[in-house]
Order: C-alpha cells, then sequence, then structure tokens
C-alpha cells in the first residue's frame, strides 16, 4: 500500500501573498495523488469488497484522491506540524473553525481565498486536505476520491439491498435516491437494478416507499402506481431513471420518506481509510523530490469535523494507523463533534449519512464500541475498545476528542466516557483527553439570529455559542503533547460521581416563558426529558458490527429491545451546563444557551431539532422579567454597569487561560470586546 505519484497541477501563492508574523506568507499547492493497494495484504484484507476491486498489471488496487496543500514559502519558518484536515462531505472545514472571522459557504470555504485572522498560518501548521469519501459529487470547489467499483468474479454487477431515508427542504416532485438531509444532491446515488418498481424480482423482492411524520411513527406505505425511478418535473413529462425517484403527488418537507430498494455497483469505499493511511506516510515519511511538504522530523496531526471526527475514530478504530511496514502514521488525532463511527467500509456504504432522533436514526452511526478504553457490553456482549488494534500494533495516536454537549443530548456522546449502561463514570486512557464544550450546538449558529419567526426548521433561535477560542486551546495543547510531550489539561466532561451527569429526567431546567426581549417574539421553551435513545441494531448475518463493516441484508434493521444508558448534563439555574468547558461567553451570559432545540411543529412533530441548540436572552431589566413571569435574573440585576459586565467577563476569561482552555492572546482580544463594546444585548 503507498502512494505512487503525487502530481500538482498548479502552485500559487496563498492569500496574495499576505504574510503571518514569523511564519512569512504561505503557497498553495493542487494537484492529485495515485496510489494502490495490495489485496492481498493482511493490513488491506479488511477492507471491504476489495477482492472483488479491478486489479492493475502488478494485481493492485488502484485510487486517485485530489490533494490540495497550504505551506509555508519557508518551510523552516513552520512548527514542524502536517496538519491534514479531513474532509466534510468532500468540503475543507479546519480553516473557519480555527482562523477567527473567517465565514461563508461551502464553496467560498473550499475556494481557500481568505484567512481570517489567519491563527493556524501564525502558527505555522501546514495544512493538507485529501479525498476520502469516493460517492461525493463534483461541484461548490468540493474533492473527490476516484475509487473502483466492485464487481462479480464473471464480470457481473454486484447487487444488494439498499434503505434511502429521504428529505427536502421544500416541495418537489422528483429526488435522487440519496436525497437524505445531509446528502441531497452532492452523493451519487446507488443505481437501481431495476427501473420497474412494479415488477417483483424472481426472489420474490419488490422495492417500497413509505412515509411517516416522524421517526417513531408508524410506516404508511405509498402505492407503487403512485410512484417511479424516474424524474417527473411539474408540467414535463416523465423520463425513467435509474438514480432518480418520482412522486406523483411531491415529497413534502418535515416528513420521512424511506425507500428500500436492490441496487447495483457499490465502489471500494473502505480504500478511503487506506488512502488517508498512505497519503499521511507519504507526506511525513517520502524523503525525495516528489514530496512537497518533506520536513525532517516532521509530525502529523489529523482532524476532522463531525461526519469526518466519526471517519478518524472508525481509522483508528480499524487499525489504519499503521502503514505497510506498521510504523505510526499519525502522532495526533483530534476528533470534533465527532461521536460514534462511520460505516465506510461497507458494500453500499451510507458514509454522507448521520445520526439523530429523528434524521438518520437507523443508519449505522453508533455501534458499540463507543469508548476508547475497553469494555464489556453487557447487549452485545462483545469486548472492545476503540484503541484494541492500535494497542496491539503500539501505533496508538495522542488523542484529543472534543465535543459540544449537543453530541450528549442528541448524539449519545455519554457513552464515551461512562459504561454501556450508563451507571458509572470511566476514565480515560492515558493518550487520550475529553473534553465536552458546555451549552454548545454541533456548529455555532451565525449572526445575527433571525429577528423574527420562524427560526429556520426549530422552534426557537440557535445557539452562537462559538468553539473557535476553545479549539485552538485544544490544538494549541495536543500539538505541544505530540511535539514537546507537554501534557494537556485533565479531560473536561460531566460526570455522573458529581451528578453533572443525569438521567433526562433528572435535569433541573427553568421555566422559560414566552417573551419579546429585545422586540424578538420568542415562544415558551418547553423542556422535555428526551434523549436520542440507542439501541442495538441488527443488520443481518454479513454484517459486523464489533467493525461498523461488512453486507447489509436487514433492512430496516431490527431493533434490540434493551436500550443502552444515554445520559445527559445537569444545568444551573440560568438552564446552561454545569459541567465541561464553559466558554468566556458563558463565564458572563447574557441569556441561557442550550444544546437543544425543538423542531417546528410542521417539522417533525417537535422533535430534536437537527444538530441545533437554543438561545433564549435574559431580560434586559428586572421589571421585564418580572412581567413575563421570568425566573432568571435580567441584565440589570447581574450586571448593574459595563463595568461590572467587563469585569465579570475578565474573570471567566482569565480562569479559562489558568486551566488552559483559552489562549492568552485570544483572552485579551474577548476582553477587550466586552470593554469596549459595552454589555452584549445579542449573542
Amino acid at each position: 500500500a503507498k502512494i505512487t505519484r503525487v502530481e500538482i497541477t498548479g502552485t500559487q501563492d496563498a492569500f496574495g501573498g499576505q504574510s503571518f508574523d514569523k511564519t512569512g506568507s504561505y503557497e498553495r499547492l493542487i494537484g492529485k495523488a495515485y496510489g494502490e493497494v495490495d489485496p492481498k495484504s493482511r493490513r488491506n484484507r479488511l477492507i471491504q469488497d476489495i477482492e472483488l476491486a479491478p486489479k492493475n498489471a502488478r494485481g493492485m488496487v488502484e485510487y486517485v484522491t485530489d490533494i490540495d496543500i497550504l505551506r509555508p514559502k519557508n518551510r523552516e519558518a513552520g512548527n514542524g506540524v502536517l496538519f491534514f484536515n479531513i474532509l466534510n462531505r468532500g468540503n475543507k472545514g479546519g480553516l473557519n473553525l480555527f482562523n477567527a472571522d473567517l465565514a461563508g459557504p461551502p464553496a467560498e470555504t473550499n475556494a481557500v481565498t481568505k484567512p481570517g485572522d489567519g491563527w493556524l498560518m501564525k502558527e505555522g501548521y501546514t495544512i493538507i486536505w485529501f479525498g476520502w469519501q469516493g460517492d461525493v459529487l463534483p461541484g461548490d470547489n468540493r474533492m473527490l476520491l476516484s475509487l473502483p467499483v466492485a464487481k462479480n468474479p464473471d464480470g457481473s454487477p454486484v447487487t444488494g439491498v439498499v434503505r434511502s431515508e429521504l428529505t427536502t427542504f421544500a416541495p418537489t416532485t422528483t429526488l435522487n435516491v440519496s436525497s437524505g438531509w445531509f446528502t441531497g444532491m452532492t452523493h451519487a446515488p446507488y443505481p437501481t437494478v431495476s427501473t420497474d418498481n412494479t415488477k417483483p424480482f424472481p426472489d420474490g423482492f419488490l422495492p417500497t416507499l413509505t412515509v411517516r411524520s416522524r421517526e417513531n411513527a408508524p410506516r404508511m406505505p405509498i402505492a407503487a402506481s403512485d410512484w417511479s425511478f424516474g424524474a417527473c418535473p411539474a408540467g414535463a413529462p416523465a423520463t425513467v431513471s435509474d438514480k432518480q425517484i418520482c412522486l406523483k403527488d411531491g415529497f413534502k418537507p418535515g416528513k420521512l420518506y424511506e425507500l428500500i430498494y436492490r441496487a447495483k455497483d457499490p465502489m471500494v469505499m473502505g480504500l478511503g481509510f487506506a488512502a488517508m493511511r498512505d497519503i499521511g506516510a507519504f507526506f511525513k515519511n517520502e524523503k525525495s523530490a516528489a514530496n512537497p511538504v518533506f520536513h525532517k522530523g516532521a509530525k502529523a496531526i489529523a482532524m476532522g469535523t463531525s461526519q469526518s471526527g466519526r471517519f478518524l475514530r472508525s481509522f483508528i478504530h480499524l487499525g489504519f494507523n499503521g502503514d505497510e511496514s506498521g510504523r505510526q502514521v499519525f502522532e495526533g488525532a483530534l476528533p470534533h463533534i465527532g461521536g460514534g463511527l462511520m460505516p465506510l467500509n461497507l458494500r453500499f456504504a451510507p458514509a454522507g449519512r448521520a445520526w439523530g432522533a429523528e434524521i438518520d436514526h437507523l443508519y449505522p452511526a453508533y455501534d458499540f464500541p463507543f469508548s476508547y478504553v475497553r469494555q464489556k457490553d453487557p447487549i452485545t456482549g462483545r469486548r472492545q475498545g476503540l484503541l484494541d488494534r492500535c494497542t496491539a500494533a503500539g501505533n496508538c495516536p495522542l488523542i484529543v476528542h472534543a465535543a459540544t454537549a449537543l453530541e450528549v443530548w442528541e448524539g449519545r456522546q455519554s457513552l464515551g466516557f461512562t459504561d454501556p449502561l450508563g451507571k458509572r463514570d470511566v476514565a480515560d486512557p492515558k493518550n487520550v483527553r475529553t473534553y465536552i464544550m458546555a451549552s454548545t450546538q454541533h456548529g455555532a449558529a451565525g449572526l445575527p439570529l433571525p429577528a423574527a419567526e420562524p427560526f429556520g426548521q426549530c422552534v426557537l433561535p440557535a445557539n452562537p455559542n462559538p468553539h473557535t477560542w476553545t479549539m485552538r486551546a485544544l490544538l494549541a495543547g495536543l500539538t505541544g503533547w505530540v511535539k514537546d510531550g507537554a501534557a494537556p489539561p485533565a479531560s473536561a466532561v460531566p460526570r455522573i460521581t458529581d451528578a453533572t451527569l443525569v438521567s433526562p429526567d433528572q435535569v433541573r431546567f427553568p421555566f422559560i416563558p414566552t417573551n419579546a426581549y429585545g422586540n424578538v417574539r420568542r415562544p415558551e421553551m418547553r423542556f422535555s426529558a428526551v434523549t436520542n435513545p440507542l439501541h442495538a441494531l441488527d443488520y443481518g448475518p454479513a454484517y459486523n458490527a464489533g467493525d461498523s463493516s461488512g453486507v447489509i441484508t436487514q433492512e430496516p434493521p431490527r431493533t434490540s429491545p434493551a436500550a443502552y444508558g444515554v445520559l445527559v448534563p445537569q444545568v444551573d439555574a440560568d438552564g446552561i451546563d454545569l459541567a465541561g468547558i464553559r466558554s468566556a461567553y458563558l463565564q458572563a451570559p447574557i441569556g441561557t444557551y442550550t444544546s437543544w432545540n425543538r423542531f417546528r411543529d410542521d417539522r417533525f412533530s417537535g422533535g430534536f431539532c437537527n444538530f441545533q441548540g437554543t438561545f433564549v436572552p435574559f431580560a434586559r431589566t428586572r421589571q421585564e422579567r418580572l412581567d413575563a413571569g421570568d425566573p432568571r435574573l435580567s441584565i440589570e440585576e447581574r450586571y448593574p454597569t459595563p463595568a461590572a459586565y467587563a469585569s465579570a467577563f475578565r474573570r471567566g476569561a482569565e480562569a479559562l487561560v489558568a486551566q488552559r482552555y483559552l489562549l492568552p492572546a485570544d483572552a485579551a482580544r474577548l476582553i477587550k470586546e466586552a470593554e469596549t463594546g459595552g454589555i452584549r444585548l445579542e449573542p
């Protein structure tokens, strides 16, 4: 397994030649990397369908990945760290997470034209992006990975059952058969074997389409005469297609449509793990001129957000952090908001799917093992940990696992630091730190927040509590750990032992009434003691749940009656999480920040609003809150003067610096904003 060729097709000054402190200016290199793997090697035999992939004259299986690199022009001015930012559905995410003052749509972010405040460059990281997900479609400057399609030994198509959960944000009569909440028009569909949805296969199989109002509602069958494989745009004749689906009466927002059909031509998606392994090993170790980023003694850190955080955890779990000779590839790993695992190593892998209480609930994103430490699962009977393989091989990375409290509420993240039944706390292994960002949603809401209903898909405005300042401190801590052996601070998570991690019905959430603070009308905030339950799912005998690998033959999956012990954070009198890292904005809050929200009544009947938290400001005056019936102290009761607010903010920021959860320079910036901007009236 190795990279056989790197082809750089473009080199240019990055960011218009802008210089970044001691690092200087950067160059951007764009191109492709060509790799091949030996299907007979024990390090590759785990890859699903690798034996069914076409082979070159040397008997190797080939792939081609896009690469995009930012490197200091003066390599000696860099910090000696190769920072591999793993793409999310083909999109770059590292710059807008770590570089403040940078925001924009994916197409703009992927174009890498703006540096924000340039923090990553000032720190001297060499940043590397590469394609790893084979079903991502081109567009919006997304990066791609070209993979082979599995074929039977006689050359006939490989086929199998596929379940596709279909959703739409606007009424339409036609969708791709892969059009889910996160996949939309950006992922290549698996084509149907037959476009005739009314004729059973010889074995009796017949594709089905159902609809329901939310995840746990009954499935209502849609007659075969009312839908077809094809496109039927309004006012135009219907056309047959093996990758599209037509519904005569139209697909509606806020409904779950579920298509179960027989598909063909799966890509060998598990090669994405091999591509990451080989790319990492090449750029870190290859000393020839073919390597454009070689730096003697360089360390490699891999970081991924959300989907790519789960990819990184699965990469480690499946043993891919050893190259073809077993050497460690990445010294450091930073999974960000990426609880669970990535079902990439599957035939017809649903790589673009996620997890959720209402959306993508039944996809294989949360198989046991849940934690880095090895445990016994009383439900499945397996004893596993995510580090089993790398521990045996001696190539485990140092890991900083960073999540928001939304992943605890909606993403079952508590299972990463408790036993499977949620009865006792479990400590991290010595090479792991886990940090929960308190009262923070999956990705911070953009500002300004909406001034009137509807608040997107949700009942209430989303949560703008940012990740950037905490994540910069955590990456700096991981870098020091990797380079110098300087251990980062202890894990910061809610715990059972101090009652900061509890069952949902024990959460003491305050009553927050209907209000119009700041002339924005908000409905009453209804707290319900629910979470996103987790049961062991049975996808059939060819599915290996311990590795989230294999072949799915049972759709929808069978659900075990026993549930895992999912717990949630306890809150203070304002509804803000007690434990975890409480950001500077929570140290001197101007409102309640939560890690959960509810869908609107016309969107999945009030279930968890996907990946969204909530922000509800405090009343400005004591009288205003009394008139509303709000038990939370008002702004004037908390901060009688702007100086009092600035002082409270300073104390909180300085405490975070002392704990190493906030960098000193970032604290200085935020404190200055608090001192010059006065009391914040909005996030």
